[in-house]
């Protein structure tokens, strides 16, 4: 294990920083060190626009979900002119939790501890007890704000009020991946697991095809991807097939494709890493996604979540064909989610040594490198080895 003193100097990271051809993965110890995990928490989920799955989870008034990213519990609730808006999950009288898991506010968010009250857009309604109290004035005592942006439905938060705009920091992700018309799907199932290892295994494990033949040789089967050249935020891997994965091969039934499709996305998927923490699965028929929450070195909360166009859930036979898509992932998740737990083992060992980066892991390397950038201090160089060892569509 790394010194914390040597933990984050640039030269340590030189083989990570090579071209595809010459480079290792990261060291052991960016996976289990708390003071690497701690730098993530703070240079990157605590700066850049993190998933948060679909504004259709909410779709009333008082609808809310809480999420926990890297250590910050916030609320996201459907508000009463219909904008979701985030929240800090943190009463601002004594700090308790004041929402937990999912469900409907009526009329105010309570705190469970001394019932101090707030509107659904955070303002202080209500602090019973403080009456009396030399220049209280509910108007100081809000909840905090989050920011919160969309695109087509998806939702993502920023806790950095100078960040760029989310537009700005998706790029050209939104055109490359129109044809699918995400803004007409909604989420009909999301999945959770309680995972016991680093995030960044999971992340890694998402867009490599490398593992897929053992990993998955009695579910899904190996994959062959080829690799779009990383773009500043997200990268992407492509699966030539006639035959939509989000179900298992031997599966029989389907649902209709998308119409709008493009004739490359109507004979292949797309798998879409959003960094730091989703992958998208862009299939012909639907979409399916993971997004990945950190909850320290060691642990990360996955969930799995389906979406579907709208024309496709109003069938009156949708409930009976979608069980075999959730049958898919039923399957294959727990298969990454358990050799990730393996691997997390393994690299907890003093014995442990970086490997050597296969062509097939090209976007395991950008991750890295992406990740590096926005730990380390100093020159950013994560696009150009990528960009010269990525296979082009």
């Amino acid at each position: 294990m790394a010194e914390a003193s040597e933990l984050f100097r640039t030269e340590r990271y030189d083989r990570v920083r090579n071209p595809i051809e010459e480079a290792e993965h990261l060291p052991a110890s960016c996976y289990t060190s708390p003071e690497f995990y701690q730098r993530e928490a703070e240079r990157i989920f605590r700066r850049a626009w993190n998933f948060l799955g679909r504004a259709d989870q909410i779709p009333k008034a008082g609808d809310y979900f809480t999420a926990d990213i890297a250590g910050i519990p916030i609320i996201v609730v459907r508000c009463r002119d219909g904008v979701p808006r985030a929240l800090a999950n943190t009463c601002r009288h004594r700090g308790a939790l004041l929402l937990k898991g999912a469900g409907r506010c009526t009329r105010y968010i309570a705190c469970p501890y001394h019932s101090w009250s707030y509107a659904l857009d955070g303002a202080l309604v209500a602090a019973p007890g403080m009456e009396g109290v030399h220049g209280f004035d509910r108007a100081d005592f809000s909840l905090q704000p989050v920011r919160l942006e969309t695109w087509d439905g998806f939702m993502f938060v920023n806790f950095d009020s100078d960040a760029e705009s989310l537009a700005s920091y998706l790029g050209d992700l939104p055109a490359f991946l129109q044809c699918y018309g995400f803004g007409r799907m909604r989420c009909v199932r999301r999945k959770s697991y309680s995972v016991n290892c680093n995030w960044k295994l999971l992340a890694e494990n998402s867009i490599e095809d490398y593992h897929t033949a053992t990993v998955h040789r009695h579910s899904i089967g190996a994959q062959k991807l080829v690799y779009e050249p990383q773009r500043r935020n997200w990268a992407a891997a492509y699966y030539r097939t006639k035959k939509s994965i989000a179900t298992l091969p031997a599966s029989a039934g389907a649902f209709p494709w998308i119409p709008t499709l493009t004739e490359k996305a109507r004979n292949g998927t797309y798998f879409v890493i959003v960094y730091p923490a989703t992958t998208l699965a862009c299939n012909q028929d639907g979409l399916f996604w993971v997004e990945l929450y950190p909850r320290g070195p060691a642990r990360t909360e996955v969930v799995v979540a389906h979406a579907f166009p709208e024309t496709t859930i109003e069938r009156p036979d949708f409930e009976e064909i979608a069980r075999i898509y959730y049958e898919r992932c039923d399957l294959s998740i727990p298969e990454d989610n358990g050799i990730a737990e393996l691997q997390h083992q393994g690299l907890q060992s003093p014995l442990a040594r970086p490997g050597r980066v296969s062509r097939k892991e090209t976007l395991v390397h950008a991750f890295a490198n992406w990740v590096l950038d926005r730990v380390l201090d100093g020159e950013t160089v994560s696009a150009r080895p990528v960009a010269r060892a990525a296979g082009r569509l």
